[in-house]
């Protein structure tokens, strides 16, 4: 059984305040050590669940942002793929142009092959366009969600871009007939028509979602910094209050020294 010790009213004043003195240096050091003057729903129940509620909502923008970049990068996939296209089109119109200019049946046979040759490679660019197994040119859709509570959101349709579907044939006969050949180069403008229409689309498109990510970064770093509001520490402020505290400690200890000097006193009588 622990026997009772008895202190004196000055040491067990003293004492005490060097245990309140202890705790807050703890606190003190904790806050140091984290950065954060609210760590725990104990520390300040209010702040710590107002600034959780606000990181939740980060978090869950930052996660609808990433959607977005990835996107923006399925629409630059189609966008590159309708300049190549657009641009084998134009070589696929030069070569009409070519045959329809002469009259011989072996070159005109011969151009007949290239234009086909370059319809296979449309075919090829429009099912190579695709970024992250979304491709806009083979008809893809997409929605792109842009809050975190997913009511809004942009919907973005794709279209076929492959020779067929742009309504261009591949050439007959060998274009032995200058009706044939005028009806493809008639083929291939609206074919163009067709891309640049959809690529406004795609463009419109990229806009929108660019500035709502550009808005939705700038929403992400207006909840974090309510976060480090509500939470963070003023670590110059701390640090002055360590100081403080370890002068108040050792003033402690000498103030407890000093007190228990009248009990030491006792022991000079024996």
């Amino acid at each position: 059984m622990a026997s009772n010790v008895t202190l004196t009213e000055g040491m067990r004043a003293n004492l005490f305040s060097l245990q309140n003195t202890s705790k807050l240096m703890e606190l003190t050091q904790k806050r140091l050590s984290t950065g954060k003057r609210v760590n725990t729903a104990l520390d300040d129940p209010i702040n710590f669940f107002a600034a959780q509620n606000h990181q939740q909502r980060a978090d869950d923008l930052t996660f609808r942002k990433d959607a977005m970049g990835e996107a923006i990068q399925t629409i630059k996939a189609a966008d590159t793929g309708i300049d190549a296209i657009t641009t084998l089109i134009a070589s696929a119109k030069s070569t009409a142009q070519s045959a329809l200019s002469t009259t011989d049946t072996a070159e005109r046979s011969s151009l007949a092959v290239q234009f086909n040759t370059l319809m296979d490679q449309i075919d090829h660019l429009s099912e190579d366009s695709g970024y992250k197994g979304g491709n806009f040119l083979s008809g893809d859709d997409l929605t792109v969600t842009f809050d975190a509570s997913g009511s809004s959101t942009l919907g973005i349709s794709g279209f076929e871009a492959n020779a067929g579907s742009l309504g261009i044939d591949d050439a007959t006969s060998n274009w032995a007939s200058s009706a044939n050949i005028n009806a493809a180069i008639t083929d291939l403008d609206t074919a163009t028509d067709t891309l640049r229409t959809n690529s406004q689309s795609l463009s419109n498109s990229l806009s929108t979602i660019t500035a709502r990510q550009d808005f939705t970064e700038k929403m992400i770093n207006t909840l974090e910094g309510g976060v480090a509001n509500l939470t963070n520490a003023d670590l110059n402020e701390e640090g002055a209050n360590m100081l403080m505290l370890q002068t108040q400690q050792a003033l402690g200890t000498t103030a407890l020294s000093l007190a228990s000097e009248a009990a030491q006193g006792v022991l000079r009588l024996f």
